[in-house]
């Protein structure tokens, strides 16, 4: 069921969002480890397997320099 349990996170013992719920973590948090677990796994419409993975890769890492630069006090994120 791509809604209820899609195959690009069905293929961990524990999905991305059960682990993170159980373990109240914060929104960016959540993000960089949901689009590093499907990295390599979910293919974008329109763009190879590695665009793909590079693309979720890149996601990650948009929310670390995010969470980064508010904990060095910036307004734009």
């Amino acid at each position: 069921d791509p809604v209820v349990r899609p195959s690009h996170y069905a293929r961990w013992r524990i999905e991305p969002i059960t682990f993170l719920l159980r373990n109240d973590c914060e929104y960016w948090r959540g993000n960089i480890v949901k689009y590093a677990m499907r990295a390599g796994h979910k293919q974008q419409p329109g763009k190879s397997a590695i665009e793909s993975e590079i693309l979720d890769l890149e996601k990650a890492r948009r929310y670390c320099e995010m969470r980064i630069n508010q904990l060095n006090g910036k307004s734009e994120l």
